[in-house]
């Protein structure tokens, strides 16, 4: 029982012969990333329509060097957004926010022109870090956002 529930497939693949001809076309075509053409390749087998290949899940992500449940993601992807959204990257929403703007870049710069504290040859990143804390500055900031303001402004 527990191996008829492993192997059944909870996303059928069924593509149009206009997508399945613009997959063979872009896997015929080798002008594309290496990534694209393995996923048109998975989804041309993945197609359960009439007189498609349908291989099982195992079967494609053996033939692809992929996992089983990257293979599955695929063909969940292809069922719910279509099966060319799977040559799409989804796109990074990883906007990082600079904790330096330009006045804070600015004072930055003025504190690593100035003489360093009592007792130190020269500013560190760590006490120019400490320094714009304690200045109220920033809240927070790291030592390698110093940096990075740094060399931009050199």
């Amino acid at each position: 029982m527990a191996a008829k529930l492993k192997n059944r497939k909870l996303y059928h693949v069924h593509l149009t012969d206009d997508e399945r001809e613009q997959l063979t076309t872009l896997v015929r075509s080798g002008r594309v990333a290496g990534w694209k053409i393995q996923r048109a390749q998975a989804l041309l087998k993945c197609d359960e329509s009439p007189g498609a290949p349908a291989w099982t899940d195992e079967q494609i992500a053996e033939a692809f060097d992929a996992g089983v449940r990257t293979v599955e993601g695929w063909r969940k992807k292809a069922v719910e957004e279509g099966p060319l959204s799977l040559l799409e990257r989804k796109p990074q929403d990883r906007a990082m926010q600079r904790k330096l703007d330009g006045v804070g870049e600015a004072q930055l710069v003025t504190i690593a022109c100035s003489d360093p504290p009592e007792g130190h040859d020269r500013w560190s990143l760590r006490l120019l870090a400490g320094r714009l804390v304690e200045l109220k500055v920033v809240d927070s900031i790291s030592r390698e956002a110093v940096r990075c303001a740094l060399q931009k402004t050199v």
